[in-house]
């Protein structure tokens, strides 16, 4: 089946095989160096995302692909779809805002370090979902800021199937990545 191109390897030789691997690995270092920088414009650490489950139907379908920015002095008001992640959590949750408190005065809540006048306290809700997102906080009765990767600003219907499907079938994602690596080593530009 790959007889003639493992010929064709055979014949390359070790420098031209060495040019292949360099010109991969420049690839994917083009790749990272682009994510970090967008995580460096739009000042969060995922600035895109998929949507994992249906707790944000209608608004959100499964398979979404979702753009985040996260200004860190914009305020979030009641409606904004944010994305969050709780420590300890690996997975983050894309869900609506319900509620926003602004501290006025120096105050010790339960579960959180002490709030300074100025900070926001958020409480978010599944637009899907029939109860608010407390219980998914693992002890805190409220989002921090710092527990906030970013606001939905545009999204992708269904683009981020190919994320899922990857997850979901582990050997999907190998077998995509040896043949990327392959046809990187055999092309002969």
């Amino acid at each position: 089946m790959f007889t003639e191109e493992l010929k064709a390897f055979r014949r390359l030789g070790f420098r031209h095989v060495l040019l292949q691997v360099l010109n991969f690995a420049s690839v994917i270092a083009s790749g990272l160096m682009i994510w970090k920088g967008l995580g460096l414009i739009t000042n969060t650490e995922s600035p895109i995302v998929v949507v994992l489950s249906g707790s944000m139907e209608p608004a959100f379908y499964r398979g979404d692909l979702l753009f985040l920015t996260n200004p860190p002095h914009e305020r979030y008001h009641t409606g904004d779809i944010t994305v969050y992640k709780i420590p300890g959590a690996d997975i983050p949750i894309v869900h609506r805002v319900m509620e926003t408190h602004d501290v006025s005065s120096p105050v010790k809540i339960s579960g959180l370090d002490l709030k300074v006048p100025g900070e926001q306290l958020i409480l978010t809700k599944g637009d899907n979902n029939h109860i608010d997102d407390i219980e998914l906080y693992q002890g805190l009765d409220w989002l921090e800021r710092k527990h906030i990767v970013g606001k939905v600003r545009g999204f992708l219907p269904y683009v981020g199937y190919v994320t899922i499907a990857m997850n979901d079938f582990p050997q999907l994602k190998y077998a995509l990545l040896g043949i990327l690596g392959l046809l990187a080593l055999i092309q002969r530009e």
